[in-house]
């Protein structure tokens, strides 16, 4: 979940009140409305900068700009500081039994399951016709918004998100006689820049997350993006995607990448194996390394790095992720990407409707985000605001102007994780050495069993 102390006693009161309410929000004696906010942050402990933010700067000039126009609105935050599967167990428990805060923290990996299981509706239909006029969503790239939507409905606002791309270290492409400015149109294009660097001595030329020990990061950073670079997406139209023609080109790219010598495939399956990727890029033993915006702010940052790079800015490359043949990906796109993130929803049995997207609206304000990034330079959901806050980071500016706009999300289904599982294991049976015909049909036989019918698989 995202990047929240106050006296026990204000949550007691705020638990107190809600305790009245039969769903959702309720009103005060005095006429007036209550409106919740509900998160996995909580002051002094878990997202505490998200936290002091709303209790800090969203509720009184939310409550402040209602009083100005006349209205008498109170707001009260639940704050949660616990494991996100806790969290998100609390939050459908409340909405399964019709309760629950106005304003709710989603993860976006959870928003197919909850619209699913009629937890949350559509945002329209809750909030109505205000939802479909709001000026921001003219700010949030349409990409960026799938982040919310499930069959083509948008349930929720996004909030933060990222991007993966390429990192390439210049210096060793000029070793290899490589340009400075490289960025490769086709699968193929990135495998001969990985022979050209094979020639250069305790080098590896490329790393893309592969097998089991890398978890979701080898979903995400790796196979995920790759099969939208095939036109494919794990699941649509209802169906999972087993062993299609894309499931087999990536993993077909997998073999040619660590059974050709242009991948370490020891790495891959190392308990601490992209953690030792990361230290080996930053000490320019790894030529080509796809990763998310994660890695340039936070592990290769030249003074807070886990991994520091002193000559970061000058040393380390970045291009998109291009798909198999230029307009193979999805949406006919040349390049591609995946994105995580969460979302902000509102509770369908809220009573004051109406004004509980005017608080959702208020809380993804240019203002209001502004506000919550508090000095951080991260990539934000509107690109007005991405514009002036990120304009002193290349990097980032790059992810905002080039990946948001052709990204692309995970579904955000109760079998997903398992599902990514199973293509982590198919990733981890080519590195080893298996076939990509049977690693693709060990992988559909799985999704059979995993989604329960095979005609909830197409091959």
């Amino acid at each position: 979940m995202r990047p929240f102390h106050r006296p026990v006693l204000i949550s007691t009161l705020a638990a107190a009140v809600l305790a009245l309410c039969s769903c959702g929000s309720g009103s005060p004696s005095d006429g007036g409305v209550t409106l919740t906010i509900t998160a996995n942050a909580i002051s002094g402990g878990k997202n505490s900068v998200s936290a002091d933010w709303i209790k800090n700067w969203v509720i009184p000039r939310f409550e402040a700009a209602q009083k100005q126009a006349g209205r008498d609105v109170r707001v009260l935050f639940q704050p949660n500081g616990v494991d996100d599967e806790q969290y998100k167990t609390k939050v459908a428990l409340d909405l399964k039994s019709r309760t629950g805060a106005d304003v709710i923290d989603l993860d976006g990996i959870w928003v197919g399951e909850f619209a699913q299981a009629g937890y949350i509706k559509p945002l329209g239909e809750v909030g109505g016709a205000a939802v479909d006029s709001w000026d921001g969503w003219r700010q949030i790239p349409e990409a960026v918004q799938g982040l919310g939507v499930f069959e083509g409905k948008r349930y929720g606002v996004p909030q933060g998100t990222d991007g993966r791309i390429l990192y390439y270290n210049k210096s060793l492409f000029a070793k290899a006689g490589l340009p400075e400015k490289w960025q490769p149109r086709s699968w193929q294009e990135i495998l001969d820049a990985g022979t050209a660097l094979r020639r250069l001595p305790g080098v590896t030329p490329i790393q893309i997350n592969a097998g089991t020990a890398m978890g979701e990061a080898t979903s995400m950073q790796g196979a995920l993006p790759l099969l939208a670079g095939t036109g494919t997406e794990i699941y649509a139209n209802g169906k999972w995607t087993g062993a299609s023609q894309g499931v087999k080109d990536v993993l077909d790219l997998y073999r040619r990448i660590y059974a050709g010598g242009l991948g370490d495939p020891r790495l891959q399956q190392e308990a601490k194996g992209r953690d030792k990727s990361f230290a080996e890029f930053a000490a320019g033993k790894i030529g080509i390394l796809a990763e998310g915006d994660y890695f340039w702010r936070s592990v290769i940052d030249p003074k807070a790095g886990v991994a520091p790079m002193a000559e970061r800015d000058k040393v380390v490359g970045y291009a998109k992720i291009p798909a198999r043949t230029p307009g193979a990906g999805i949406r006919g796109q040349d390049f591609v990407s995946m994105s995580g993130g969460a979302v902000r929803v509102l509770n369908p049995f809220s009573r004051h409707p109406r004004q509980a997207w005017e608080l959702l609206a208020f809380l993804h304000s240019a203002e209001a985000v502004k506000a919550e990034l508090a000095g951080a330079v991260r990539v934000t959901s509107r690109s007005d605001v991405n514009d002036e806050v990120l304009a002193g980071d290349p990097l980032l500016s790059f992810v905002s102007r080039e990946i948001l706009p052709i990204t692309a999300y995970r579904p955000g289904l109760a079998l997903y994780p398992q599902v990514s599982a199973a293509l982590q294991e198919a990733t981890a049976d080519v590195v080893s050495g298996r076939s990509v015909e049977e690693a693709a049909t060990a992988y559909r036989t799985k999704l059979e069993r995993l989604s329960g019918n095979p005609a909830n698989v197409t091959n």
